[in-house]
């Protein structure tokens, strides 16, 4: 609460519930694009400020400003208006929220606290806080490709974020969700975005990241009160998504933020596509046995794509597409993935990184579920 105090703390006058949801983060975690303009296809009102990716995490922030035009640290004023009048807005944090936060994260890395869970917790929480929530559900990623690898030490983050927001009157659920393998089969900025469109359009809805959203944005209704059941909210969400109102609201958001006006008609005509895209085939024929999630997503920072100081510039155009997960069968026909590069010297440097972070085998590993549980306070 004193972070929170630091700074400034929005109040929100508006005819529905205002609710968000933050994600721990993950290789191929497109999933707040889709969730907003979903949530406020069906009442609800999403401020979203969103972080920048660092190691292999994408970042939210990076995927928006791969679109053209698109404002991602809008005037406060330009932020409220959108969100009054489309519902939805993601943004970067700003200076005015938690600047205490700030502070704090800068030494954390020299005071051997990264990983301390009170602080993450009072991190995360501090901007939640003050962006003036009524309900909040966290995505805490689990597995290899995870900030938190482990369950146990996801499961007590998970319980400590929950109960202290809900202490502090910001009602919360947590998801544990998997990350042991790339949640979509694209990472990178520009990708992941007309990877979104696709879902949002219907043109394709892989089902573990179908999942991943639904259940999170289910919960949202519920906290918001705008269903009664998570049943009864992926009922709302089916038909906001079968009936177009939550790409409409997406690409309203998007103009609204200077971005183009009809981006979901023809995506690549403001897209930035890289140059060179090179399918990589394994080594051998068989079905893939694991996945080293973390070191796919140092593959695209290895592109340009991502950054391994907060400083680093970012390549929006390059990344992953077509990325396969552990049980599918690869071969001389299937591959691995498509790396998508400035030239043909880093895609071979990717391709042979990429070879490395998976293994291949003759016996399918045990499939996990892509939520594996819900806490409350």
């Amino acid at each position: 609460l004193a972070m929170r105090d630091s700074g400034a703390v929005l109040r929100w006058d508006l005819p529905g519930p205002v609710v968000d949801k933050h994600s721990t983060g993950g290789v191929g975690d497109t999933v707040s694009l889709m969730l907003a303009p979903l949530v406020a296809s069906c009442g609800g009102y999403v401020p979203m400020i969103s972080g920048r990716g660092l190691g292999q995490t994408g970042g939210t922030y990076d995927k928006m400003e791969a679109i053209p035009g698109y404002t991602a640290d809008p005037p406060m004023v330009t932020f409220r208006r959108v969100v009054r009048t489309v519902g939805c807005a993601i943004i970067g944090q700003t200076a005015d929220l938690a600047p205490a936060d700030k502070r704090l994260y800068s030494i954390r890395d020299v005071t051997a606290t990264v990983e301390s869970i009170p602080l993450i917790t009072a991190s995360i929480l501090s901007k939640k806080l003050a962006a003036g929530l009524q309900g909040l559900v966290m995505d805490v990623k689990t597995g290899n490709g995870a900030f938190m690898p482990t369950r146990a030490k996801s499961r007590a983050l998970a319980v400590s974020i929950a109960s202290v927001a809900t202490g502090a009157g910001l009602p919360t659920t947590a998801l544990v969700t998997d990350m042991d393998r790339p949640l979509a089969d694209a990472a990178g900025n520009a990708l992941e975005v007309a990877y979104a469109i696709d879902y949002l359009t219907g043109a394709r809805r892989e089902p573990r990241m179908h999942e991943v959203t639904m259940a999170l944005a289910a919960e949202m209704l519920v906290s918001g009160r705008l269903a009664r059941t998570t049943t009864t909210a992926r009922k709302q969400l089916t038909a906001a998504l079968e009936s177009g109102a939550a790409a409409e609201k997406f690409e309203r958001m998007v103009a609204a933020l200077g971005g183009p006006k009809k981006l979901l008609s023809d995506p690549w005509k403001h897209l930035e596509r890289a140059p060179v895209q090179m399918p990589v085939f394994p080594t051998r024929t068989g079905v893939v046995t694991k996945a080293d999630t973390r070191a796919v997503g140092m593959v695209v920072v290895a592109l340009g794509g991502g950054r391994t100081r907060p400083q680093d510039p970012v390549d929006p155009a390059v990344g992953l597409t077509e990325l396969v997960g552990p049980g599918d069968r690869v071969g001389p026909d299937q591959p691995l993935g498509i790396v998508h590069a400035r030239t043909d010297a880093q895609a071979a440097a990717a391709a042979d990184l990429l070879r490395a972070a998976y293994k291949v085998g003759s016996r399918p590993p045990r499939e996990a579920n892509a939520v594996h549980e819900r806490i409350t306070a």
